[in-house]
């Protein structure tokens, strides 16, 4: 399940920063590839952290650009109303907690960059976000790595 001639710590950090895989993908490749487990949850917390800020950060401007075409217009409109819904009632109700509560859970189309843009979509304050985000992958890599190790086996 290895790419060959990539180290499997680069496998797992790059996984680890997919969306969609996120950490539920690049621990499991971790693991399964033998490396110890410590240093799977080290790497692929760091690589799932990396892209919060600049998420958080350039979404408005690249959003504000990009909708001046139809395609992409239709694109944001889908995309930020599915969010919506996903996170709406979590999110709008419990703030912070609902936030950590929704990236920490380790199942599809959750976690930091889904996180990320629901922070952006209710407009929660930058350095708010980031910490909750930040808390919510650590939360997240812990089940995920437990999960594995318990041998349940899970690949999203």
């Amino acid at each position: 399940m290895s790419i060959p001639n990539i180290p499997e710590w680069l496998q797992v950090f790059i996984v680890s920063m997919i969306p969609i895989s996120e950490l539920r993908g690049a621990i499991p490749l971790g693991l399964i590839n033998g490396m110890q487990w410590w240093e799977v949850y080290i790497i692929a917390v760091i690589g799932n952290i990396l892209p919060v800020p600049f998420i958080l950060k350039l979404l408005y401007p690249v959003e504000k650009f990009l909708r001046k075409w139809k395609k992409w217009d239709a694109f944001f409109s889908w995309l930020f109303e599915h969010t919506r819904k996903r996170t709406e009632e979590k999110i709008k109700k419990w703030e912070s907690i609902g936030l950590i509560l929704f990236v920490a859970t380790p199942l599809p189309v959750t976690g930091a960059w889904t996180g990320s843009l629901a922070a952006y979509l209710f407009n929660l304050e930058f350095r708010r976000s980031l910490l909750c985000i930040i808390t919510g992958v650590l939360i997240a890599g812990v089940i995920v790595t437990t999960a594995m190790l318990a041998g349940i086996r899970i690949f999203f």
